[in-house]
């Protein structure tokens, strides 16, 4: 045995790699060396004499996967470089070309993407006769992926609609039968079918599941929390005769489930495996101790976990602070302004921040912001906010308002959404115009000419008319109010509203972001805010060439694709009840434990300093809220100063998107008796031009901020009053989170 392994690995992580035989299940926790406990037992399992053949490890991304390999060669040069290191989908292709002839495929089998699947998904339901607005392609490729990840085939969908009373289900499950005939005549398979193949060939083929089970006597999967049902069967029927499975994973890094992953798998580990042992590494080597505790307070909360408790030998020279604004844009700017602070002092690149947020919209006002501050910076895993499809629509129609001879933004929106204008009259039409030295808007009058048919000729005379009421618009309304009507009356949000695809409701939010934009705008531009005014502004903020790349980037994304990563600054942005925990989560328990587990994977990837920021106020979506602090700032340890306004906001003809609080928070918010009120939840939206509240003259003794006792539920706060005397109504927030609305002459409320 070679000891020189062990030379830099702490006491559990030598336990982890030392233990070879038998199931063992390592609870890896952020930052405490994961991949160098997999990559060193892969090594010492080698210097015992085990074939490289014979082990075989799994993980999620190639990148991964690649990291892996060269670790393994490193510690073991020559026999690391055979040991198989691939992530599932690799292994699976692998299996299925080398097996082909066995189990009745053919191996030059195509592999389809996601767009090969949507196309095959449109040609099914053609054949069909379903209706494409009902059953988005998108829609059905999402559901037949999720019932192969259950290893679910279409009887089995079918089946289980049937049960359920499930039309929708069962039209779908119509199309999954047809889908894979199709796929099997093309030779195809995509990702799902990879794992469920293999899964259904061992089953069927007791000799070819003795085979692989006797070739990989040892077994290792990293990220095992995030592995779905097919791919924990797979696994498991490998180990099943010598049982030396080996898994890794963090139960409190679990965030994927809608993508098919099951905590389960990980929590029940032991279950399946009775003789398993276990294996706890908790010494972090990337955080403060202060970051440490500040999470583990947050994440204790959760039911559904393995207790373990972080702690590291680092030094306790950073910090965590909350960083409490008054809206999205003071939010923005006090981020950017710390971030300018921090990298003056030559201690911290731009590249050593990270700003993290719950849904991709968020981005839009730090990317404003660290345009006019002239600061680089990258948005990973989607576009930049104007760089979006549905952005540059909308902007391309009020660009075509503001210059009809347009051609680029003529040709962009003509047929967006659609308007049975096909792609050969645009391109006579575009042709003709070019012929007479005109733009293509000039030519519409005489589409005729041009060889265009009937039905697009009115189209087009349609669009145009379309297009010259905007254009009168301009001179009277303001920008907002144009963007606003052209989302609606152009069709664009119908069309995607109908879609009701997760991707047609991010395009939706980023739209009504695109609304708060323009309302920054004009906020910030009194005397500056007509058409061409914005239109201007837009091209110019979104010139980045002078931006100062010297010194890295800061590094925007949201909290799902921040797990692996870590940085010195963290910036945790929105943390917001209904924001962050987002939307009607806090209402279903395991959808609120994963979202407490998403702000622990946030909060573990800072190294030195943490920042949790939150606004009073938010337009987000296109909608002014008043916000509470998500209950994960309370939960961190951080209380009434930090989640009470300074100072009341009685605002007069806003419109407001009064949100829903939860009635199951764990924790007690406590209040400060004062003459505030710090928010306004409500189901209902407010009316624009209907005050929040009418200040009248009573004697009643019920004031806003004013702490009060129902019988029923509890103690609680006034958040809001309208009325007089036996009319007196009242909001009240109680300590459990909900709010009620009440008559107060018969509401039996008592002053505390």
């Amino acid at each position: 045995m070679d000891n020189s392994l062990f030379d830099n690995l702490n006491q559990s992580q030598k336990d982890a790699v030392l233990c070879t035989e038998g199931p063992l299940i390592i609870f890896a926790g952020a930052g405490t060396g994961k991949t160098r406990v997999i990559t060193h037992r892969i090594a010492h399992l080698l210097s015992k004499g085990v074939k490289p053949w014979q082990i075989l490890a799994v993980t999620f991304t190639n990148k991964a996967a690649g990291e892996m390999k060269k670790r393994v060669n490193d510690l073991a040069p020559g026999a690391g470089a055979n040991v198989s290191v691939s992530t599932f989908h690799s292994f699976c292709a692998y299996f299925l070309r080398v097996e082909a002839s066995k189990i009745n495929l053919n191996p030059d089998f195509l592999i389809y993407d996601f767009a090969d699947q949507k196309n095959v998904v449109k040609d099914c339901l053609k054949e069909l006769n379903i209706d494409e607005k009902k059953y988005k392609p998108s829609t059905v490729v999402d559901r037949i992926s999720r019932a192969k990840d259950d290893l679910k085939f279409p009887s089995d969908m079918a089946a289980d609609a049937q049960a359920n009373g499930d039309f929708f289900g069962t039209t779908i499950a119509k199309a999954y039968a047809l889908y894979q005939k199709k796929l099997e005549l093309a030779s195809a398979l995509d990702f799902g079918d990879l794992i469920m193949r293999v899964v259904v060939a061992l089953r069927q083929y007791p000799a070819l599941l003795e085979h692989y089970q006797q070739k990989y006597k040892y077994i290792l999967v990293d990220e095992y929390q995030d592995t779905n049902h097919a791919q924990y069967v797979l696994t498991k029927l490998l180990a099943q005769k010598h049982q030396n499975i080996c898994v890794v994973g963090d139960d409190d890094q679990s965030v994927y489930s809608w993508r098919g992953a099951d905590i389960t798998n990980i929590l029940d580990f032991e279950k399946d495996y009775p003789s398993a042992k276990s294996v706890k590494l908790e010494q972090n080597y990337r955080s403060t101790p202060k970051i440490l505790e500040t999470a583990y307070k947050v994440v204790k909360n959760n039911q559904g976990r393995i207790e373990k408790k972080l702690w590291t030998q680092n030094a306790d020279d950073g910090g965590v602070s909350v960083v409490k604004s008054a809206n999205e844009n003071e939010e923005a700017a006090r981020v950017v302004d710390l971030i300018t602070i921090n990298s003056q002092n030559e201690k911290y690149n731009l590249s050593d921040f990270a700003v993290f947020y719950r849904t991709n919209a968020q981005s839009r006002v730090f990317e404003d912001a660290f345009r006019r501050a002239g600061m680089s910076y990258a948005v990973i895993g989607t576009l930049r906010f104007y760089d979006r499809a549905e952005i540059k629509d909308i902007m391309a129609y009020l660009k075509l308002i503001h210059n009809p001879n347009d051609n680029v933004s003529f040709k962009r929106v003509i047929n967006v959404p659609r308007r049975g204008i096909g792609k050969t009259s645009m391109e006579n039409l575009e042709k003709f115009a070019g012929g007479q030295g005109l733009s293509i808007w000039q030519t519409l009058d005489r589409a005729n000419e041009a060889g265009i048919n009937k039905g697009a000729i009115n189209a087009l005379n349609a669009f145009a008319e379309f297009i010259k009421a905007f254009m009168h618009l301009k001179e009277t309304e303001s920008v907002k109010e144009i963007a606003q009507k052209i989302i609606t009356h152009s069709g664009y949000l119908k069309e995607l509203e109908d879609e009701n695809t997760p991707e047609s409701k991010t395009k939706i939010e980023n739209i009504q972001e695109l609304i708060s934009a323009i309302e920054d705008f004009e906020q910030r531009s009194p005397d500056n805010k007509t058409l061409s005014d914005y239109l201007t502004q837009i091209a110019l903020i979104s010139d980045t060439d002078s931006l100062d790349d010297s010194n890295g980037k800061v590094t925007l994304m949201t909290l799902h694709l921040a797990k692996g990563l870590e940085f010195d600054n963290v910036f945790i942005c929105g943390l917001e009840e209904g924001l962050f925990p987002i939307g009607e989560s806090a209402f279903n328990p395991e959808e609120l434990e994963e979202e407490r587990r998403l702000m622990y994977v946030g909060m573990t990837r800072a190294r030195k300093h943490l920042y949790l920021c939150w606004a009073s106020e938010r337009t987000v979506y296109g909608k002014t809220r008043w916000n509470m602090a998500s209950r994960f700032i309370t939960e961190a340890g951080f209380k009434d100063e930090f989640t009470q306004s300074p100072e009341p906001k009685p605002f007069f003809n806003r419109g407001f998107n009064r949100a829903k609080w939860n009635a199951t928070s764990k924790t007690e918010p406590k209040y400060q008796k004062d003459d505030t009120y710090d928010y306004i939840p409500s189901d209902d939206d407010i009316i624009k031009d209907e005050p929040l509240y009418t200040p009248v003259s009573d004697n009643s003794p019920y004031k806003i901020g004013a702490l009060v006792r129902h019988p029923v539920f509890g103690n609680g706060k006034i958040i809001e009053k309208t009325g007089a005397g036996n009319d007196v109504k009242l909001v009240v927030l109680f300590e459990n989170g909900q709010w009620k609305k009440l008559l107060a002459r018969v509401a039996n409320l008592t002053l505390v």
